[in-house]
């Protein structure tokens, strides 16, 4: 079996569920897309369910791959979380059809939402945790405030943000810089340790 053959597939569903909504859409549409026959993605997938797990977790793996270079590149820890909020809202704008699978498509499946234990989501929550609890060690930020209930609070302002986005279907690079400039200022000012 071909190494670029999956990543074919994943292309092709991503497509097509982005195009069509993960119900609408037909294993033999994805197959057709990708140039291969319907059977074969059964040679790589159970079902359509386990491969929109399969293209949540790549997509994911990618993102956490990205944000963690940008945030290398990074000395301050607000500086960082900033950089984590803008990375996310600007997949609107550089990677549209990723961010609508993100927010609108995986909800569509029931399985998804009922059975996956969520490993890669977790991951990339605990990055804005982590970074979270390293702004409080440094006394940058409240240390009275839990790090995980934080991290969810942000997610989810994001998220909401990310799905206006998508849904508009007129994201600018004005509107990402504008909106992550206000999400930080909200949360992270709001977070800011108060010197005495």
């Amino acid at each position: 079996m071909a190494p670029g053959k999956r990543e074919r597939i994943l292309e092709s569903a991503l497509r097509v569920f982005a195009r069509k909504g993960f119900y609408n859409a037909k294993v033999s549409e994805i197959a057709s897309m990708a140039g291969i026959a319907d059977g074969t993605i059964y040679l790589y997938f159970k079902s359509k369910d386990d491969l929109l797990i399969s293209l949540f977790e790549d997509r994911m793996d990618w993102l956490i791959r990205r944000l963690s270079t940008e945030l290398e590149k990074c000395d301050d820890i607000i500086e960082k979380l900033h950089r984590y909020v803008f990375i996310h809202l600007s997949l609107a704008l550089e990677y549209p059809e990723v961010a609508e699978f993100i927010t609108v498509e995986l909800r569509q499946s029931a399985k998804f939402v009922r059975e996956y234990a969520n490993p890669k989501f977790n991951e990339y929550l605990k990055i804005l945790r982590n970074l979270i609890a390293s702004g409080q060690e440094e006394g940058r930020l409240r240390d009275d405030l839990e790090p995980r209930l934080v991290s969810r609070a942000i997610f989810g302002a994001l998220d909401e943000l990310l799905l206006t986005a998508v849904l508009s279907q007129r994201a600018s690079t004005e509107m990402i810089d504008d909106w992550a400039s206000q999400v930080s200022c909200i949360f992270f000012d709001g977070l800011a340790k108060i010197q005495p």
